[in-house]
């Protein structure tokens, strides 16, 4: 049974590349630098001055996000706000922390509250005044995956417009955590956030369309998976322009990119993978499908198949 189709209206992404409001960035972009610095737009243009001094990075990021996300696709409230996220407000929860060392008796209760994973998605119902459904995913490597996937559903059900995305931030200690726990990676720890808005129609301004979804946990022969997921939308790796990937490239692929190498590592980077596919969509018409395969953490895979929307 062939699943109705839904486009990518808009798309937003802060990181540490030239990424936020720069259409076409994916053309640009090398590998990010060690050590580099999270490149942040001018908030207040986004964020009201007395809220922004309270906010921590990673609520800055998705809510400038969401915001631009919004405007881009030209709708006034989407019908609902789904975020992942794998490690939460890191920031605040390293606040808190500190303040029960230090703090005798009861403690304040702000930074607890804020260091909840669930803190973005509230936050930016608050910013834009959305009394809909509201929801946050965390399943470590895969939490974006699964807040498309709920997306998906809830357009499927029919919501026309739902504003989904993905957070997480760097903060000191993490190095430190590497260090001990011998974590080796190939690119930097970041920080990122990318928002889109998917919809259940094209308004004309779509330029890619989310084929598929599909998540595993324990797997043992990821290349079979992929040629499996493929085959269920009648594709073969060799229909696959663009494989963007973290952790081993996709056998078979016209092009393989590890986009780990263009944004570093942070749990939900493939939600900058999925606008970094949006964008080569709109950009290059020789590109007409996409594959994420994500599989930054050996026991995960994440699939995300998009395709052009055409002209």
């Amino acid at each position: 049974m062939n699943k109705p189709a839904l486009y990518l209206s808009a798309s937003s992404t802060i990181s540490h590349q030239p990424t936020f409001g720069n259409p076409g960035f994916s053309a640009a972009l090398g590998p990010v630098e060690t050590p580099s610095v999270l490149i942040s737009p001018d908030y207040k243009a986004y964020i009201d001055a007395g809220l922004l001094r309270r906010m921590s990075k990673i609520l800055r990021m998705s809510v400038a996000c969401a915001k631009d996300c919004i405007a881009r696709a030209g709708i006034e409230q989407p019908d609902a706000i789904v975020v992942g996220t794998g490690l939460g407000c890191l920031q605040d929860t390293e606040k808190f922390l500190n303040t029960s060392l230090t703090v005798e008796g009861l403690l304040p209760p702000t930074s607890f509250i804020q260091s909840t994973h669930n803190t973005m998605a509230g936050q930016i119902s608050l910013s834009i005044g959305n009394h809909g459904y509201n929801m946050t995913h965390t399943q470590n490597t895969l939490s974006f995956e699964h807040a498309l996937f709920d997306a998906s559903m809830l357009l499927r059900e029919g919501d026309r417009h739902v504003l989904v995305g993905a957070a997480d931030e760097h903060i000191d200690m993490l190095e430190d955590i590497a260090a001990r726990l011998e974590f080796k990676a190939a690119a930097p720890l970041t920080s990122g956030a990318s928002f889109f808005v998917l919809s259940s129609e094209n308004g004309g301004n779509a330029t890619a369309e989310l084929t598929d979804i599909y998540t595993v946990g324990g797997t043992e022969n990821r290349q079979e998976e992929i040629d499996a997921f493929l085959d269920r939308n009648g594709l073969q790796a060799g229909d696959i322009d663009l494989a963007l990937y973290a952790g081993a490239p996709v056998q078979g692929a016209v092009r393989n990119l590890d986009y780990l190498s263009l944004i570093g590592v942070y749990p939900t980077a493939s939600a900058f993978a999925l606008h970094y596919a949006v964008d080569v969509l709109g950009a290059n018409r020789d590109v007409r499908n996409v594959l994420i395969c994500n599989a930054l953490r050996k026991s995960n895979l994440g699939l995300t198949l998009l395709k052009a929307v055409e002209a």
